[in-house]
């Protein structure tokens, strides 16, 4: 049984364009049944069916059959049924062929217009069911044409489209370039190509890496996190499942090879490499590397805010170029980070320790009132020590609840309040008085009275020990120049008070002994 040239042409359009054979002829048999209702000017019920050995489309009209017809487009009498189909019964459907070859050619042109429509839908369907599966997935393309601010590419079976947000900055693309991107969406709705591919997406990086580094290929380092800004930096948070293997190692290997390949790829794009911990706050200290961090602290749980203590020299590392470091740090972690040097928070502190002062301190921190008397006192709007302090005992007995025991009773709290106050205070500056003395006593140069007499001491006891060694030296016997000179050396010593030290660092001995021939004196 062969097969008819129109079959043979349908089965290679098929094959060319991905799409079921059955598809493409059920898209033929719908444009020929469109061409002859269209020719013949009829609401009857139409079937087509293609005829693979002829090559032909067959149409029918469709009528029920009745014993009464009542409507002639849509029912048949029984004795015309059995005219046509002698084992016709009533209830039963019985198909009138219809001509199709007087169709002519507007109804052939209609026909194409159908057939190039149900083919191109049946293509777009197969496009997105095949790669709406593969988002996510590196592939390689070949740039094929510019439209505007896109660059349309090839992946083989179809065209990919990559919008401007999803280019990197740091790249330009000419016809002919062959790239790697990631496939990003696949839209159904788009009247263009709909599979949409990036080189700014972080999944692009993620992809690279599980390329290059075995180690999150077999799953043992995992990427946790990715921000990026396309062509400028990107973060990458690593996480170790066996703690034995450094996942930052890892990722950069042996003299930096595995990301450089990467950095290569991205045109020169820089790589931060961090290791993912799941406290938040020592997270974000590796986060803002290269900065150094003082100190993290959560501000909001339920905001995700934090705050970053630096040192004043690390506060612009920390932010970086136009607040990059800051933000990707931010995105990593998905939190927001506000970022203060040593001095912007001693300020922060000071201003409020001045505030504080300011409003005065809160009555709540008087002793010996109860909470009722309290929650009176600020239901009138007393809040303040100080306040309570300035009002006069008539103008608290107006308070309802306050009597005059009640007054008294505030009054004397009030005032062991404030004679507490003075009294640390004078116990402070007692204590820092004591502590400049003595730091003035330990401080106190040898010039000034007390000094000079335990320098005399001093000068008088060396000035006695150069004599003593003199006459030891003499009474040996040895010529030197300390026995010809004594009284040089004696008043020399009793000027400086200096003990000459060896090149080891050691004092040199006075002992007979020890002495050399000969004494040279330093001038």
């Amino acid at each position: 049984m062969g097969t008819s040239l129109l079959f043979q042409t349908i089965d290679q359009l098929s094959r060319e364009k991905g799409i079921d054979t059955q598809v493409i002829i059920s898209a033929v048999e719908d444009a020929i049944l469109v061409a002859t209702r269209k020719y013949y000017k009829t609401v009857e019920d139409l079937e087509s069916h293609f005829n693979k050995e002829t090559g032909q489309v067959e149409v029918y009209a469709v009528k029920k059959i009745v014993e009464q017809v009542a409507d002639p487009e849509h029912e048949i009498s029984l004795t015309q049924a059995r005219v046509r189909d002698p084992q016709a019964e009533l209830e039963g459907v019985v198909r009138i062929p219809k001509a199709t070859d007087v169709l002519g050619r507007v109804a052939a042109q209609t026909a194409k217009q159908v057939i190039f429509q149900k083919v191109r839908e049946a293509e777009r369907e197969t496009v997105f069911t095949e790669y709406n599966q593969r988002v996510g997935e590196l592939v390689n393309c070949t740039v094929k044409r510019v439209e505007g601010s896109d660059v349309i590419v090839d992946l083989g079976r179809t065209e990919g489209r990559m919008p401007r947000r999803e280019q990197s900055r740091l790249e330009s693309y000419q016809v002919g370039d062959r790239l790697r991107a990631v496939i990003t969406l696949v839209d159904r709705a788009a009247r263009g190509p709909q599979v949409v591919v990036s080189r700014a997406d972080g999944m692009l990086v993620q992809r690279m890496f599980e390329m290059e580094v075995p180690e999150i290929y077999d799953g043992t380092v995992v990427i946790r996190a990715i921000a990026r800004e396309a062509g400028e930096r990107t973060k990458v948070a690593v996480f170790s499942k066996d703690p034995d293997v450094d996942c930052v190692g890892a990722c950069v290997g042996m003299k930096g090879m595995r990301v450089q390949s990467i950095i290569r790829e991205l045109k020169g794009e820089k790589i931060d490499i961090i290791e993912f911990n799941e406290d938040v706050l020592g997270f974000a200290a590796n986060a803002l590397s290269p900065a150094k961090i003082n100190h993290v602290s959560i501000i909001d749980m339920e905001e995700k805010r934090l705050e970053v203590i630096v040192d004043d020299t690390q506060l612009s590392l920390a932010i970086g170029k136009k607040g990059q470091n800051v933000r990707l740090a931010a995105k990593l972690l998905g939190w927001h980070i506000d970022i203060k040097s040593e001095e912007e928070k001693r300020q922060e502190i000071e201003s409020q320790m001045a505030e504080m002062a300011r409003r005065g301190a809160s009555i709540i921190e008087l002793t010996g009132l109860g909470e009722k008397t309290i929650e009176r006192l600020q239901s009138h709007g007393i809040g303040t020590v100080e306040q309570l302090a300035g009002m006069t005992p008539d103008e608290l007995t107006e308070i309802p609840g306050v009597g005059e025991k009640t007054v008294e009773r505030i009054r004397k709290v009030v005032t062991d309040y404030f004679e507490a106050g003075q009294a640390a205070s004078e116990e402070a500056a007692e204590g820092e008085s004591a502590v400049a003395a003595e730091a003035s006593a330990a401080e106190l140069p040898a010039g000034e009275p007390g000094a000079d007499g335990a320098a005399g001491l001093s000068v008088e006891a060396e000035g006695e020990a150069a004599a003593t060694q003199m006459a030891d030296v003499e009474g040996e016997g040895v010529r030197s120049e300390a026995s010809e000179e004594p009284a040089d050396i004696a008043a020399e010593g009793a000027e400086t008070g200096v003990v000459e030290t060896s090149p080891e660092g050691e004092a040199e001995s006075g002992s007979a002994g020890d002495q050399p021939d000969e004494i040279t004196r330093s001038h």
